[in-house]
This record gives C-alpha cells, sequence and structure tokens, in this order.
C-alpha cells in the first residue's frame, strides 16, 4: 500500500499540485474568448429549459432531465462541506474566486458537452451513449483509441469507486452526528436505495433525479434566502469582506490574496466539475434538435452549482459568527451545521442531514452512471454492468460503515487528475470542430429558426451517427419545419 500511496500521491503532485488548475484556467479563458462570450451571449436561453419541451419523444432522456442528473452530480459534499473548507483556508475572498471560475467554467462545460452530443451514438435499446471516450474515437480517430480507454479507467476508478465511498462515508457520519443513527443502519439504507435506482438504468436515474433535484435545489436555496432576509442589513458588510480578501484589500487567513485565489480556483473546479469529463457523459443521453442545446443546458448546469449553491453556502457561514478569519476552530460540514443552527435554531442540523442525504444520493447516481458509460464502452457483456452494480451497493455500504475505509479509495483525486488532463487535451484539439457547430447554431438563429436543428448531412467530414438526429431534414422521423415551432 505505501508503494501505491507514493505513486498516487507524484500523479497526485502531477496533475493538482502543479499546473492542472491553471491550465484549466487558461483553457477557459480561452474558451471563452475564442467562442465570442458565448456562455453570456445564451445566458437568458439556459432557463428555458427548466420549462421541459412538449416536443420531446417521452422514451427518451429529455434536455430538462440531463440538467438535473449533471445539477446532482455536481451539487454534493463540496457544496456544504467544500465551501467552508475554502472559507476556512482562503479567507471570504474564495468564494470571489469561486464565482470567477464558474463564470469561465460555464464556457469549458458548454463545449465539451457540445463534443460529446455531436459524437454520441444510438445504442440497441434506442437510448443515446456518449462522452469524451466517445469523442476521442469519433473526433480523433481510431488511432486515439489508447487515449479513450485511460480515459473510462479513470472515470470508473474515480467516480464510480472512490467518490462513491465518500458520499456514502458523508452521509452516514452526518445522520450519526446529528440523529444518532448507527452507521450500520444508514449503510444498508443508502446501499439498498442505491440498488433500486442503479438498476433501473439511465431512464430511472433520469426520473428520479427529475423529482429529487428540484426539491434538494429549493429547499437548500429557500434556507439561505431565509438566513439572508434575517441578516438584511449584514449583507452589504458581508460583500465588501468578500471582495476585499479577494484583491488583498484586507487580509483574512495567512497567505493574503493568494490563498485566496487558490482556494477560491480549486474548490470551484472541484464543485462545477467544468472541464473534468464528466458532465458531458450525462449530456450526450439527452433528445436535443442540436448539440449546442445540450451545451448551453449543460453550461447552465455549472451557473447552478456554483453561482447560487455554493453562494447559499456561503452567506450561510459569512452571516453567522461561528466563522473567524484566521482562527483554529470548527471546518467543513461542522462550520456550515452550526452557522445554520445559529441563524434558525438547533432544527437545523437535522434539515442539513437530509440535505447533505439528498445531495449525496444524487451524486451517487450521477457517478453510477458515469461508471456505466464508461464501462460500456469498453464492453458490452451485461454481466459487467451487473457486476458494476453490485460493486457500486457495496461500495457506499462499506463507505458508510467503515468511516477510515474511504482511506483506501485515496486514488480517486488522482484519477480524476489523469481524466481531466485526458479531456483538456481532447477539447483543445477538438475546440476547432466545436466552434464549426457553435457558428452553425448561431447561423440559424440569425435566419430566424427559433429552433436551430443540427443536420448531420452538412458536415460529411465528421463521423457522425445520423439516427441520432430524427429532427434532421431528410430523416425518417423528422418533425416538422424548425422554424414553425415556439421557441426554446
Amino acid at each position: 500500500m505505501g508503494f501505491l500511496d507514493r505513486i498516487f500521491g507524484v500523479i497526485n503532485d502531477l496533475t493538482w499540485g502543479w499546473a492542472l488548475v491553471p491550465f484549466l484556467v487558461v483553457l477557459g479563458v480561452f474558451f471563452t474568448i475564442a467562442s465570442g462570450l458565448i456562455q453570456f451571449r445564451f445566458f437568458k436561453r439556459m432557463f428555458n429549459v427548466l420549462k421541459g419541451d412538449e416536443d420531446n419523444d417521452p422514451n427518451k432522456i429529455s434536455a430538462r432531465e440531463a440538467l438535473f442528473v449533471s445539477v446532482g452530480g455536481r451539487v454534493g459534499g463540496g457544496n456544504i462541506a467544500g465551501v467552508a473548507v475554502a472559507i476556512t483556508a482562503g479567507g471570504p475572498g474564495a468564494v470571489f474566486w469561486m464565482w470567477a471560475i464558474a463564470l469561465v467554467g460555464m464556457c469549458t462545460s458548454l463545449i465539451e458537452a457540445t463534443l460529446a452530443q455531436l459524437y454520441k451514438r444510438t445504442d440497441t435499446g434506442g437510448d443515446y451513449r456518449g462522452g469524451p471516450a466517445q469523442s476521442i474515437i469519433h473526433g480523433l480517430g481510431e488511432n486515439y483509441r489508447w487515449l479513450a480507454i485511460i480515459y473510462a479507467i479513470c472515470l470508473i476508478a474515480s467516480f464510480a469507486i472512490g467518490f462513491n465511498a465518500f458520499q456514502g462515508n458523508t452521509v452516514a457520519g452526518a445522520a450519526l452526528d446529528s440523529m444518532h443513527i448507527p452507521r450500520l443502519w444508514t449503510g444498508i439504507a443508502l446501499s439498498l436505495a442505491t440498488g433500486v435506482i442503479v438498476f433501473g438504468g439511465i431512464h430511472r436515474i433520469a426520473k428520479a433525479a427529475d423529482v429529487i433535484i428540484p426539491v434538494m435545489a429549493f429547499g437548500y436555496i429557500g434556507m439561505a434566502l431565509l438566513v439572508i432576509v434575517l441578516n438584511l442589513t449584514s449583507l452589504p458588510g458581508v460583500l465588501w469582506e468578500i471582495f476585499a480578501n479577494a484583491f488583498g484589500l484586507r487580509e483574512a487567513v495567512s497567505g493574503g490574496m493568494g490563498a485566496a485565489i487558490a482556494q477560491g480556483l480549486r474548490r470551484g473546479l472541484f464543485s462545477n466539475e467544468a472541464g473534468l469529463g464528466s458532465a458531458p457523459n450525462v449530456a450526450a443521453t439527452a433528445y436535443v434538435r442540436h448539440p449546442v442545446s445540450q451545451g448551453i443546458t449543460q453550461s447552465f448546469s455549472v451557473f447552478i452549482d456554483t453561482i447560487v449553491i455554493c453562494s447559499c453556502t456561503a452567506f450561510v457561514i459569512l452571516l453567522a459568527d461561528v466563522y473567524q478569519p484566521g482562527a483554529e476552530g470548527v471546518d467543513g460540514v461542522a462550520l456550515t451545521q452550526q452557522s445554520m443552527v445559529e441563524h434558525v435554531g438547533s432544527w437545523a442540523q437535522y434539515f442539513l442531514t437530509v440535505a447533505i442525504f439528498l445531495f449525496a444520493f444524487s451524486s451517487i447516481m450521477y457517478n453510477y452512471f458515469l461508471g456505466e458509460n464508461a464501462l460500456t464502452f469498453m464492453t458490452d457483456n451485461p454481466a459487467a454492468v451487473l457486476a458494476l452494480r453490485l460493486i457500486v451497493m457495496g461500495i457506499v455500504f462499506v463507505g458508510a460503515v467503515a468511516p477510515g475505509a474511504t482511506a483506501v479509495f485515496s486514488f480517486s483525486d488522482p484519477m480524476m487528475g489523469v481524466l481531466a488532463v485526458v479531456n483538456l487535451l481532447a477539447l483543445m484539439m477538438l475546440f476547432p470542430v466545436a466552434l464549426r457547430i457553435i457558428n452553425d447554431f448561431r447561423s440559424q438563429l440569425k435566419a430566424g429558426v427559433q429552433k436551430p436543428v443540427f443536420d448531420p448531412a452538412k458536415f460529411p467530414d465528421l463521423d457522425t451517427d445520423p439516427t441520432a438526429w430524427p429532427d434532421a431534414p431528410g430523416h425518417a422521423g423528422a418533425s416538422q419545419p424548425a422554424g414553425t415551432v415556439p421557441a426554446e
């Protein structure tokens, strides 16, 4: 184990500890500029996905369902505990840099989701499959299959295995601390609930997310808004603290502005996953008329995760007196929990435990699907999928019942680092293709088409699957002309 720990430590240092965060930031800024600030230009359009689409095929995963699955994955323990860690280590200024990286990451997410949609395939059951592995194979060619396999292995190891153990551990710890429920019972309940969902495949995951995520998000946002209203006169002071610490006008912790930037960027990227190559796997499952439509939806997912949910946690902490800049004391989820209790009373700890359960459970569903998608890329053997489902149930149980067991899964962060490197290399090489698709979307909007439609015949040089675009002109299942339907 010592040798493996050293190997994973080196990998972690070469990715997260050295250049990956700056690389993600620089690439995100480049994508933003090169695309003409696309995430801001299409910002209003993002909200339309919440209304749903009456023209969707009921047998397909809708854009809204894909949004909620990806939000459920991005929104997890990092939005409650991670934000608290960022504030403790980087000061209030870390919140500003979390916002900044989210605005840049919205573009990166749009690009990677657009490519995942572009290269998605229709499977034997009529569902869509895709993601960075498929984008590498069909966008870069078979010579890069080895790169796609590295990506798939790292996706399974980090998300389906490692991170699911941590989610189980988080839920069991919160239930034990606030409700004194033994870890064993939490582990059994969480493992069985996981089995019910994952054995239903992506359709059951999507349906569950369509119910759980709105309840989870709106409930947590509502609590944060209550806290803000109760402390409205203190809000301007908190905003000043955030901006003053972000730019070094005031130093809250050792390291000043540098600590704020480092913690804000790192926690923001860990939370919203923009550029890490995970969410595109979900984005590819959606039935949409144009790849960019799902790109816009996934960009909105980053906005919800960081600008909305993470900000809720930040304001709950900074509007309370529990957090003392630079002082040793409570950290992580305990800081968020105690801050919430100070605002509204002791019952808040039970509310937060329920929120943590929903956040973690939605992440487990998401993490499992990422693993399944990666596995089906490497093999079409049904026994392999069955084995993965049972393994995930077991991993969730072990993570919940054994507080120290998660040390076994210390490879998760290094594997995600490799995953991100592979994804970013593919994004750089495929960005010109993504820009062509974005320009096609824009040109249709300029021509008065209210709902742009992707036509594979216009891009004969690209290795796309025509069966994945039933609305394309000339397709046997094509719907009415795109310009005649209501705006999205």
